[in-house]
Order: C-alpha cells, then sequence, then structure tokens
C-alpha cells in the first residue's frame, strides 16, 4: 500500500521560500511519476510540477516555472517542492501525489493520479 505524506507547510510572506517534503513508502517508486497539487478554496485542484523517479525528469505548471523546484531523492524515499519568491496566489494545500505510468508524457490531470496524501497548508501573506 502506496503512502504519501506531506509537511513544511505554514505561514510565510510574501517573497519568502518554503520547502514541502513527501515521504513516499510501501513499494519501490521505479516507474512512477509523483506530483505536486494544490488547491485553494472554491478552486479546482491544479498541477504544479511533477518527477519521474527513474529518470528525474520533471514537468511545471507555467504559474510556477522558474520559482518552484521539484526534486526527489531516492535514498531516503523523499519528493521535494522547493518554492520561492511566494505570492499570496500560491495560498493553497498542497497535496503529493503518485500514479504508475511507463509513458513519458507529463501528467498534468488529478484523475491522472492514483496515490495522494493528505494536504499541508501553505498561506502567504502580502
Amino acid at each position: 500500500q502506496v503512502q504519501l505524506v506531506e509537511s513544511g507547510g505554514g505561514l510565510v510572506q510574501a517573497g519568502d521560500s518554503l520547502r514541502l517534503s513527501c515521504a513516499a513508502s510501501g513499494r519501490t517508486f521505479s516507474g512512477y511519476v509523483v506530483g505536486w497539487f494544490r488547491q485553494a478554496p472554491g478552486k479546482e485542484r491544479q498541477f504544479v510540477a511533477s518527477v519521474r523517479w527513474s529518470t528525474s525528469s520533471t514537468s511545471y505548471a507555467g504559474a510556477v516555472k522558474g520559482r518552484f523546484t521539484i526534486s526527489r531523492d531516492n535514498a531516503k524515499n523523499m519528493v521535494y517542492l522547493q518554492m520561492n519568491s511566494l505570492n499570496s496566489e500560491d495560498t493553497a494545500v498542497y497535496y503529493c501525489a503518485a500514479t504508475y505510468s511507463p509513458y513519458s508524457s507529463p501528467h498534468v490531470k488529478p484523475s491522472e493520479y492514483t496515490y495522494w496524501g493528505q494536504g499541508t497548508q501553505v498561506t502567504v501573506s502580502s
């Protein structure tokens, strides 16, 4: 059973940085894609970034490209989301998600992911 546990959220000021962590357990993740999504109140869950475990290839949403960096640590089974230059529009609950996929295409839809964490709140005050 795959388990994903997010941590690292909090309250920060605009312009600050924050690093989210996702602890993945339950199996080896070769062949998996791990993504970060976020959901603000009253809005749909949206793609933020993803990383293919075996190759470390990454994809980003346009709104975060250049500010956020996704990475994974194979030895620790961890996925990180480094978030820089945060602004109020980044305020949301951030979710870690995972799915097995042999396809190289980026996985940007929530429906493409099988496993989800419980989420961690990120609040950016302006």
